[in-house]
């Protein structure tokens, strides 16, 4: 009988120990993390088809968007931080929350009145309520997206460390699940609204991404309530302090503080520094300042971080070409490959971003956090030299002899009319200035077109190791952004994480931008391999960034593998001490 309730008793508490891990803080933030990220990516898929389909299938409000929504994080990430920083946890993350859910809901409601009344619209008042409609969904969509930042800033760069406790091994595999969850997001979300866009219609896709939104936003906000009612300590915030006593907790964090003492510390601090700040009188000049002085405050702070370097490098790659956007998609179209093919190679990239945060946790037990950072940028930018030999290979467009400049040129100085989407039946239907092929009925080469003037097949060498380098180098880049954001947590004070992230995010789409406009400089295919080369440049500049931030944190150890400094490896460290592995 005994025998018998032993695997009884293995079972029950084998059942019990799933069920508290389903009912546990870290399951419940991943869950709420999927729910937010499973709306954002069908949004953002869908407000740039929509925003095609309602302007006569131009470019135009979708580049108009894109550019509102990086100008305004580029503009606005430090302050965003800031507000993070300032208030309570639960209170940021419930705020963003609503912001953001009931922007996109208002968003899907505006859309379907103007799918629905479109005609009506384009005659009144001449046009201009249409266009004040565009002009609002456009605002309403970046508000959104300003929340989205805001929830991204205080979850994955706050709550989760928190959540972590003192456990740095286990704040490494929550960022790596959460990175997981992003990519299978990034190709699940967009296949299933374009399912429901297809076979329905924008109006009812619009309908369903509003819906999802409701729905989503009350999980969402009892899950978070849950998390913050699981980990008591996300209660306790560290108030922003003066520079000088910054310096002082410094000194402090050389010697080992018991982690009991430290959090009673941050409460008494908080809890005297908060009230004469409540009774002084702030002066109409110094809110309108304010503003002003907390941007250039928050890029002061970002450049005096011991990680600087380190963020920077990770900002240096987002100046590509090489990754899975709608520029190199248009890119592959030009040289031949389909639909089909674009998304089993987009497939083939989440499957490797995957293996990226894989290696990522294996790393870092075998090497140490800092190593692991080299290690990755070493990989990545070794499977990019595929991609720079491709340039120079049968099948490549680059020509030398033709300016990069000469289109922008032509537009700009010769008064040549910019291009437009040509109807089906005229001819000829290579209406770009780039010679991109018709697109809009998924062909490569034009229905009615004589098939003696149609272009010779082009080798597939060049494009096959541009993608064959961009999927592999995945591997690398994720387990690179990885380390870079742990490197964040770790290091930046808990009072200035808001700040601090919010201006990493702003370098980001700083590169991002420019990446952006360089392609609009010099949009011609033939141009496309020197982008490609540049794009490689700014990687190594980035990784050389990282090499120099490692070489200064570990000086003559840095070359010292499988052997992390088992002081920063060790969980007794609090995560808000300074890394040195």
């Amino acid at each position: 009988m005994a025998r018998g309730a032993e695997p009884a008793g293995e079972r029950r508490r084998g059942c019990g120990s799933v069920v508290a891990y389903f009912m546990s803080a870290k399951f419940l933030l991943y869950l709420g993390h999927a729910l937010s990220t499973w709306g954002d990516r069908m949004w953002h898929f869908a407000v740039s088809v929509f925003l095609v389909e309602l302007y006569g299938n131009s470019l135009l409000l979708t580049a108009v968007y894109g550019l509102v929504v990086a100008g305004s994080v580029l503009l606005l990430g430090a302050i965003i931080g800031d507000w993070v920083d300032k208030n309570s946890r639960l209170k940021v993350a419930q705020t963003s929350l609503v912001v953001q859910n009931a922007s996109v809901i208002l968003c899907g409601i505006i859309l379907m009145i103007i799918f629905l009344f479109k005609t009506q619209l384009l005659t009144l008042y001449h046009g201009w309520l249409l266009t004040m409609c565009y002009i609002l969904v456009i605002t309403i969509a970046n508000i959104a997206n300003l929340a989205s930042t805001a929830t991204a800033i205080t979850i994955q760069r706050d709550w989760i460390v928190v959540v972590a406790g003192e456990d740095r091994s286990k704040l490494a595999d929550m960022n790596a699940t959460i990175r997981r969850i992003d990519q299978l997001t990034n190709i699940l979300a967009p296949m299933a609204v374009g399912q429901i866009m297809t076979f329905g219609s924008p109006m009812i896709g619009c309908g369903f991404i509003s819906g999802w939104n409701l729905m989503s936003m009350c999980v969402e906000y009892l899950l978070l309530w849950k998390v913050y009612q699981k980990t008591p300590t996300l209660a306790l915030k560290c108030a922003k302090v003066e520079e000088s006593e910054l310096k002082q907790l410094n000194v402090k964090k050389e010697s080992y503080v018991k982690p009991a003492e430290g959090v009673q510390l941050i409460v008494e601090k908080d809890v005297t520094g908060f009230e004469p700040q409540q009774e002084k009188e702030i002066s109409c000049a110094a809110r309108i300042a304010e503003p002003f002085i907390t941007f250039r405050d928050g890029w002061v702070a970002y450049y005096n971080q011991p990680v600087f370097l380190a963020g920077m490098g990770l900002a240096f790659l987002y100046m590509t070409v090489l990754g899975f956007d709608c520029i190199t998609t248009g890119y592959a179209y030009t040289q031949g490959l389909s639909g089909s093919v674009l998304s089993l190679l987009m497939g083939a990239s989440a499957v490797t971003g995957i293996m990226g945060t894989v290696a990522f946790t294996w790393l870092r037990r075998k090497c140490g956090l800092i190593r692991t950072g080299l290690i990755s940028g070493i990989a990545q930018f070794a499977c990019l030299v595929l991609c720079a030999i491709s340039v120079f290979m049968p099948g490549s467009p680059l020509d030398l002899t033709v300016s990069p400049f000469a289109d922008i040129s032509a537009r700009l100085f010769e008064s040549e009319p910019f291009p437009t989407i040509a109807s089906p039946e005229d001819k000829p239907e290579m209406v770009f200035a780039t010679g991109m092929p018709n697109l809009l009925n998924g062909s490569t080469t034009p229905a009615n077109s004589d098939p003696e003037m149609s272009p010779e097949p082009v080798p597939l060498i060049s494009v096959s190791l541009l993608f064959a380098g961009v999927i592999a180098a995945r591997v690398g880049l994720w387990s690179f952004d990885l380390t870079v954001t742990q490197l964040l947590q770790e290091n930046v004070v808990e009072s200035e994480r808001g700040i601090i992230n919010g201006v990493q995010n702003s370098m980001n789409y700083l590169l991002d931008l420019l990446h952006f406009i360089m392609v609009i400089l010099a949009p011609n295919p033939e141009a496309f391999g020197l982008l490609v080369l540049i794009s490689v440049s700014f990687v190594a500049m980035g990784h050389i960034m990282y090499f120099r931030f490692a070489q200064k944190s570990l000086g003559k150890q840095l070359f010292v593998c499988c052997t992390p400094d088992p002081k920063a490896v060790s969980d007794s460290s609090p995560p808000g001490n300074t890394s040195t592995v």
